[in-house]
């Protein structure tokens, strides 16, 4: 039997991680798919086409787009998944660094959305899924500028979403929870390193270590974008895994003074 033709895809940061997982499952369910690496030469997945681009330079955006549209003549899927993290305290990172954070999290989003629109007016059609997570739902301690980002997205996606959609054009949040990747690994850690900080910092990164041990796996987000993008009428958000259907309970219905009680005790921070 053959699979549905659901049209051309790009993923950001498909290299390894939820990206590389999720390219690999949009081409399973019908996409022709182009997965993007900041290096050229990333080991690529069968089926999948691997481009290069850094989504914080302007240039290499829009050459990613052009290309995508010389090979397949149209672009009717978006998944902006390139992200970075940080953790540490508020105070402890520069505002050099927390301006690259927003650099690639936010106004990478932007440019890559910037970069297809044209596009997809023309065809009356197409569809941006924005990876947040549920730190874009809460607050979360020594994780502020990288919660930032996120709330900044989720708010980003929503009002775009209204602005797109007599165009033929939705906007769609995923948000995962925990999920078993490298991204503490490779997880950046603050410029300005404050010792009072030092003791909470190796314990929440501990904690972070463990919660991803126990975390959902790559596959279970990558479906999710999957349903995402295939949905007639999709909504305009979409946790994926337990934990975050959970997080996304509890922010919508319980008072803020048990969600404030219940983060600190999970963050091992005093009551």
């Amino acid at each position: 039997m053959s699979k549905t033709n659901h049209g051309v895809a790009i993923v950001t940061g498909a290299s390894k991680g939820i990206g590389r997982v999720t390219a690999k499952a949009l081409q399973n369910a019908g996409f022709q798919v182009f997965g993007t690496s900041r290096r050229v030469g990333a080991e690529g997945l069968d089926g999948v086409t691997m481009l290069a681009c850094d989504v914080t330079d302007d240039a290499s955006v829009t050459n990613l787009v052009d290309e995508v549209l010389s090979k397949a003549g149209r672009i009717d899927l978006l998944v902006n998944n390139a992200g970075i993290g940080l953790l540490g305290g508020a105070e402890e990172s520069s505002i050099a660094q927390a301006q690259a954070l927003f650099d690639v999290n936010v106004f990478g989003i932007l440019r890559m959305t910037n970069a297809v629109l044209p596009a997809m007016r023309r065809q009356g059609k197409g569809r941006i899924i924005n990876m947040s997570s549920i730190l874009g739902l809460i607050p979360s301690p020594y994780n502020a500028l990288y919660a930032s980002t996120k709330h900044a997205i989720e708010g980003y996606s929503e009002s775009l979403d209204h602005e797109l959609r007599t165009l033929g054009i939705r906007v769609v949040l995923v948000e995962p929870g925990v999920t078993r990747t490298a991204f503490e690994e490779n997880i950046t850690r603050p410029d300005l390193p404050l010792p009072i900080y030092d003791a909470v910092r190796t314990r929440m990164a501990a904690l972070m270590r463990k919660l991803i041990e126990a975390g959902d796996a790559p596959d279970v987000v990558a479906d999710t974008v999957v349903k995402a993008a295939t949905k007639v009428a999709p909504r305009r958000r979409y946790t994926a895994g337990k934990q975050a259907g959970q997080v996304r309970f509890l922010r919508r219905f319980l008072p803020e003074a048990m969600v404030d009680k219940s983060l600190r005790k999970f963050s091992e921070l005093p009551v």
